[in-house]
């Protein structure tokens, strides 16, 4: 499902953004969920990123594995 539009620091920035934390708050291992995702946010996300080209993503596909390496690997290909 990789999104050539979408970079790592892309997902990046647009997660911290959302939980309203710094850049350097996130690594890969981050579980996001401990941050205050919820459900409501990773559909904003979901929205977002298919805009952005992810027009395969699902809710599932974040909501399974809220960690943002998991995230960057499925969006960007693997980088991270």
């Amino acid at each position: 499902m990789s999104t050539p539009e979408l970079t790592a620091e892309q997902v990046n920035a647009d997660v911290a953004e959302l939980l309203g934390c710094g850049l350097d708050e996130l690594t890969p291992d981050t579980d996001l969920a401990d941050l205050g995702l919820d459900s409501m946010r990773i559909m904003s996300l979901v929205e977002k990123w298919r805009g952005a080209g992810a027009a395969q993503l699902e809710f599932a596909d974040l909501a399974e594995d809220p960690r943002l390496g998991h995230w960057t690997k499925l969006l960007t290909g693997g980088a991270q």
